[in-house]
């Protein structure tokens, strides 16, 4: 374990179990298999989630109609958005600024399983820019 792990264990738990799925499966496949196989391994390794977590957004104190769904929630504080695609760019990494937000949580994953390695970006999010 290096040093980086042994500060954030749960974001390095939850790359983890998507390595294990990226070893398992490799990339071309469509987006919700990938969510099926986390998952299960998020199941295997003890990992708490809530999947397609809904994400209210308010505006000036009032609740907006239109909730965000993150991919899944872990550990009731690490938004977790995957993806398939060949490269992400600025979108995604927005979607998921947008989530951390939206959430006041301080800790996000941005997960691609559509190159050849698995691509991951963490987010930490300080309370100044919320």
């Amino acid at each position: 374990m290096n040093a980086d792990s042994k500060q954030d264990p749960e974001t390095y738990a939850i790359i983890g179990a998507a390595m294990t799925v990226h070893k398992e499966f490799g990339h071309g496949f469509l987006e919700a298999v990938y969510h099926d196989a986390l998952e299960l391994e998020f199941k295997r390794c003890g990992i708490p989630y809530s999947r397609e977590h809904s994400i209210p957004v308010e505006y000036r104190g009032e609740l907006l109609g239109t909730p965000y769904s993150a991919d899944f929630v872990c550990y009731d504080s690490v938004v977790v958005e995957l993806k398939a695609i060949k490269a992400t760019t600025d979108i995604e990494t927005a979607q998921v600024l947008h989530y951390l937000k939206a959430t006041k949580m301080a800790r996000g994953l941005l997960i691609n399983f559509g190159s050849p390695r698995l691509e991951y970006k963490r987010f930490i999010q300080s309370a100044k820019n919320q």
